[in-house]
């Protein structure tokens, strides 16, 4: 669904600000940040999604019987292991994941306030002349 609309003749005048070589290099870097935060965002699902999947398997492990050996996954193989091994090797994973996504988090933060800060610049000169909104 499309809203194009056509300025009235004082909104095509705001319009008529001239980018310098600066301004074009901030548009660049919001553009750049803007697709980093996308990159980080991916992988945060991605390793929240892995991260639920080991919690999964940390609940299946309490159900397992001790006796019996459980194939877990190294590298490319999987291996027959006691259980107790499994649950240690899942939980150092499960501990390293969340690492991993608090570091994520951190990073898509601090991106997010660098982006905000360019934002405030950009609208300042450009005003409605700019669109640095998220669809």
């Amino acid at each position: 669904m499309s809203n194009i609309r056509l300025l009235d003749q004082k909104e095509e005048a705001d319009t008529e600000v001239e980018v310098s070589w600066a301004d074009q290099q901030q548009i660049n870097a919001f553009s750049k940040l803007n697709a980093k935060i996308d990159d980080f965002e991916a992988q945060h699902a991605k390793l929240k999604q892995e991260k639920e999947y080991l919690d999964d398997v940390a609940m299946e492990l309490e159900l397992a019987d001790e006796d019996e050996p459980v194939r877990h996954k190294i590298g490319d193989a999987f291996v027959h292991i006691p259980v107790s091994e499994a649950v240690e090797r899942v939980e150092k994973d499960s501990a390293k994941l969340g690492l991993e996504l608090e570091e994520i988090e951190s990073d898509i933060d601090s991106t997010q306030g660098k982006m905000t800060d360019l934002k405030k610049s950009l609208y300042a000169k450009f005003g409605n002349a700019i669109n640095l909104e998220r669809d």
